[in-house]
C-alpha cells in the first residue's frame, strides 16, 4: 500500500473536501503550489489509501480535520538564541503550554484579532515547525520517538505579550489560545521524506521583509527528545500535534520592538514543507458582548 508523502486537506472544484497527496511540479517543495492532489480514502492514522483519482485543488485548508484534532501541545522558550533575546535562561526541562484545537486554521486564512486581543499592545509572531503523532504511543525512548511521527508542518504561534505575560497570571496559553491563533500547513510531509526534522531552514517575513532566519538545529530540545520527554507517563494519541518553539527574531525581542497591526501579512516558511500566509485582519468594534 503506498503512503501519502504529502498530506492535504483541500476544498475541491466540486465544492467537497477531501484529504489528498499532493502533486507537486518538479523541483518545488512548497506545497502551497500544489494545484492538484490523489484523493485519500480511509483513515490516515491506519489504513487508507492513496487512490489514482486526481482532483484540482480549489483552496488548501488546515491540514488536519478538527474532528482527527486531539490536542495541541506547545514548546516555549525552545530555541537557544530565542531564549537568550528574551533574557530567560535556558530551560532545563521543556516549557509546556497547551492551545484549544479551536485556534488551529489554515496556511491562508486570515488571522483574526478579537475585540479581547485588541486590548494593549504586544500582537507577534512566531514561525514554528509543528508535529504530527500519528501512532499511539507511551513512555518512548529518543531512539523510537520519530517512529511515531506522522509528518511535519510549519505553523505561526500568533501571540499577544500582554496577554501572555502581564495579564495571564503566569499562564501562556491565554495570550496564544484566541481562534484562529495557530496557522498551520500548508500540508503536512512525511517523516519519509524528512528524515531529519533538526537540519531545516525555518524563517518568518513581515510584510515581506525578513524577521526571522534560523535552522531547527538551533533546537534546546530535539523532535525526539520533545516527543520522549512530553510521552514520560502521558500518552500520545494519533491527531496530537506539537508545535516545537520559535527561532530568535520575534517582535518583542526586536529593538525597537515590532508589533502587528491590522493588514499585516505574515509569511512563514519551513524547509521542504513550504509556506503558510496570513494576513492579520483586526474585528469590528461592536456592542459589548454580555457575559
Amino acid at each position: 500500500m503506498a503512503s501519502f508523502t504529502r498530506l492535504v486537506r483541500f476544498l475541491a472544484r466540486d465544492g467537497r473536501t477531501y484529504y489528498g497527496d499532493a502533486i507537486l511540479p518538479q523541483g518545488v517543495s512548497d506545497i502551497r503550489a500544489a494545484k492538484q492532489a490523489r484523493l485519500i480514502t480511509g483513515d490516515i492514522f491506519g489504513s487508507y489509501t492513496v487512490t489514482d483519482q486526481v482532483a484540482d485543488i480549489r483552496l488548501l485548508l488546515s491540514p488536519l480535520a478538527p474532528e482527527d484534532v486531539r490536542t495541541v501541545r506547545c514548546l516555549g522558550l525552545n530555541y537557544e538564541q530565542h531564549a537568550r533575546e528574551a533574557n530567560m535562561p535556558i530551560p532545563t526541562f521543556p516549557v509546556l503550554f497547551y492551545k484549544p484545537v479551536t485556534s488551529l486554521s489554515g496556511p491562508t486564512d486570515p488571522i483574526p484579532i478579537s475585540r479581547m486581543a485588541q486590548e494593549g499592545e504586544g500582537l507577534d509572531y512566531e514561525c514554528e515547525l509543528v508535529v504530527i503523532i500519528g501512532k499511539r504511543c507511551r513512555d518512548v525512548s529518543e531512539d523510537q520517538a520519530l517512529d511515531y511521527v506522522l509528518g511535519y508542518a510549519v505553523g505561526n504561534d500568533v501571540s499577544h505579550r500582554d496577554w501572555q505575560i502581564k495579564r495571564g497570571g503566569g499562564q501562556w496559553s491565554l495570550g496564544k489560545g484566541f481562534d484562529g491563533w495557530a496557522p498551520f500547513g500548508p500540508g503536512i510531509v512525511s517523516k519519509d521524506l524528512i528524515k531529519d526534522p533538526q537540519t531545516l531552514k525555518i524563517s518568518t517575513k513581515l510584510n515581506g521583509k525578513p524577521v526571522q532566519e534560523s535552522s531547527t538545529a538551533d533546537m534546546i530540545f530535539s523532535v525526539k527528545k520533545t516527543i520522549a520527554f512530553l510521552s514520560r507517563g502521558t500518552t500520545l494519541l494519533p491527531g496530537d500535534v506539537i508545535w516545537t518553539g520559535t527561532p530568535q527574531g520575534v517582535g518583542m525581542g526586536r529593538k525597537p520592538q515590532v508589533w502587528l497591526k491590522n493588514g499585516d501579512v505574515v509569511e512563514v516558511e519551513l524547509e521542504k514543507v513550504g509556506t503558510c500566509k496570513n494576513k492579520v485582519e483586526f474585528e469590528a468594534s461592536g456592542p459589548a458582548s454580555k457575559l
